[in-house]
């Protein structure tokens, strides 16, 4: 549905996006995420249109966008960090305004009353959307830009601003519309594109330092999957029972909690789960599992050391 390839973009001796390519099939909710700075916005004006690149294509729906402005431009719904609303309308009038404005061909009351319902305005339709709050704000600049039923939608820092409540009610509506648009979602907090997306794009500097599913970015930052075990029992009983299961490619004892318990981490092969296999095994040994938990990285974790590496190679002159 969304190509992006080999994409730059530079001003003057800076260059903000550099040479990144990734794409968005349909159906799919793309987390796009990175620190401030890190070029999340300029390549969402690219894709949009709003600004040209460099170099490097963006292909929607399977128009390039700089050969088939308005064509892209039809199939995209696209909210900006602060939404594009004129204050003193009211809701509906603002939306029969960005109506005309886009062109839409659908019947006009019918579909302006429909994008209401689904973002949960219609309670203020009538309403001067200055006297709004932040989230219903939010709700409006996700209804103007649902108008035509674009396939792509594109979200800039959706939830930047709002309280907790309006946070996961904006979740919810981005997951809900992720059953009938390819969305690509952008922020720099980690917890919102993990709650929401398929799959996350993390950029730094302007290059993509990973592309992969959520549940899956510590394995890619730390390597395999890795297992936390606090277990009962004489360290060579432990680790002679371990050691057999198959998978496991490490064991490590971290610490001593007691005089019976020790700390073990275990490492082993990506795409298994070996936790029956561990269970079963220290039983049979009769020594007693006591905690168990994953030993990857959380997620904040493996963010952090995606960009702070990709910063460390910059300042020493590494790849760019």
């Amino acid at each position: 549905m969304v190509e992006v390839k080999n994409l730059t973009k530079r001003y003057g001796s800076m260059t903000v996006v550099d040479n990144i390519s990734f794409t968005v099939g349909e159906g799919e909710i793309l987390g796009f995420l990175g620190p401030n700075g890190a070029g999340k916005s300029t390549t969402m004006n690219m894709i949009t249109g709003y600004i040209s690149s460099n170099s490097g294509t963006v292909t929607v729906d399977g128009y390039e966008v700089l050969e088939n402005p308005k064509k892209v431009k039809s199939s995209i719904g696209y909210l900006p960090e602060i939404p594009p609303l004129y204050v003193d309308m009211t809701v509906k009038k603002y939306l029969e305004f960005m109506f005309d404005l886009k062109k839409v061909k659908l019947p006009k009351k019918e579909h302006i009353e429909e994008v209401m319902r689904l973002v949960k305005i219609s309670d203020v339709a009538n309403r001067i959307i200055k006297h709004l709050s932040k989230g219903y704000r939010q709700r409006v600049g996700f209804a103007q830009a649902l108008l035509g039923n674009p396939p792509v939608l594109i979200l800039d820092e959706p939830t930047v601003g709002l309280d907790p409540q309006q946070i996961i009610e904006i979740r919810n509506l981005i997951k809900s519309l992720g059953k009938k648009h390819t969305i690509i979602f952008s922020s720099h907090v980690l917890s919102e594109i993990s709650a929401t997306c398929d799959r996350i794009v993390v950029i730094s500097n302007g290059k993509i330092v990973a592309d992969t599913k959520a549940s899956e970015l510590s394995t890619v930052v730390s390597g395999n999957q890795k297992l936390r075990l606090d277990i009962e029992g004489s360290q060579g009983t432990v680790l002679n029972a371990l050691k057999v299961i198959p998978g496991v490619l490490k064991i490590k004892k971290q610490r001593d909690i007691n005089d019976k318990t020790s700390r073990y981490l275990i490492e082993y092969q990506n795409g298994i789960d070996i936790r029956r296999d561990v269970f079963k095994a220290i039983a049979q040994a009769d020594c007693v599992i006591l905690d168990m938990q994953s030993g990857n990285e959380t997620l904040e974790d493996s963010f952090l050391k995606l960009v702070t590496q990709d910063q460390t190679k910059d300042k020493t002159g590494g790849a760019k």
